[in-house]
């Protein structure tokens, strides 16, 4: 069984690749099908954010510091809680009470991030069948939800206590969806094929 230090090592070569394949490969073909005179505009990921909310955790009466651990142990980086700008008495929320753990990635934990994703945590999902191409934003992000965070690798079935869901958004700089869909597919994003309507 591989430990936790190799799996962070293999992730590391993995994304290391997938960097170097986005300077040489990825970009330049990219420009040419986006007709793009300078290489610097070519659309890319700028940042990915991994969030969780915790709320109907709180309004049980529960703890949220086994979902800050996951999240650290997911992303390799320090999870910043977020809190309520104000009370709503409606929803039982207090000012400045926390409602949500979220991680930014940038840089070379970013591509890690997106590597480990794309080749490892999507495939073990349970009847995977690629992802939506319905979940752009109009602006060239991306954002899609995971029921259960124990797909991801970092997880131990056995250290379980429950399941939780998390919300991820892959922050372009694609300005449309359609050169965003482009980088990604580049990338290796398995997104669904569309079916064909068959006439009769």
């Amino acid at each position: 069984m591989a430990t936790k230090a190799t799996k962070t090592a293999e992730t590391s070569t993995t994304s290391i690749g997938l960097k170097d394949k986005y300077l040489k490969e990825i970009a330049p073909n990219l420009q040419k099908t986006l007709g793009i005179k300078n290489i610097n505009a070519v659309p890319k990921i700028t940042k990915v954010v991994i969030n969780v909310g915790i709320g109907k955790l709180l309004a049980g009466g529960k703890d949220y510091a086994e979902i800050e651990e996951n999240v650290k142990l997911i992303t390799g980086q320090k999870p910043v809680i977020s809190r309520s700008k104000r009370a709503i008495s409606n929803f039982k929320l207090r000012e400045n009470m926390p409602v949500g753990i979220f991680v930014t990635l940038r840089g070379q934990k970013m591509y890690d991030f997106v590597s480990k994703f794309v080749n490892i945590t999507l495939p073990r999902a349970r009847d995977f069948r690629g992802i939506s191409a319905k979940s752009f934003d109009g602006k060239g992000n991306y954002s899609l939800a995971l029921r259960e965070h124990t797909v991801f690798p970092e997880i131990n079935p056995d250290d379980i206590v429950k399941s939780h869901g998390l919300q991820i958004t892959f922050v372009t700089n694609a300005g449309t969806n359609e050169r965003a869909l482009l980088l990604l597919k580049a990338m290796g994003f398995p997104f669904q094929e569309k079916k064909e309507k068959v006439t009769k």
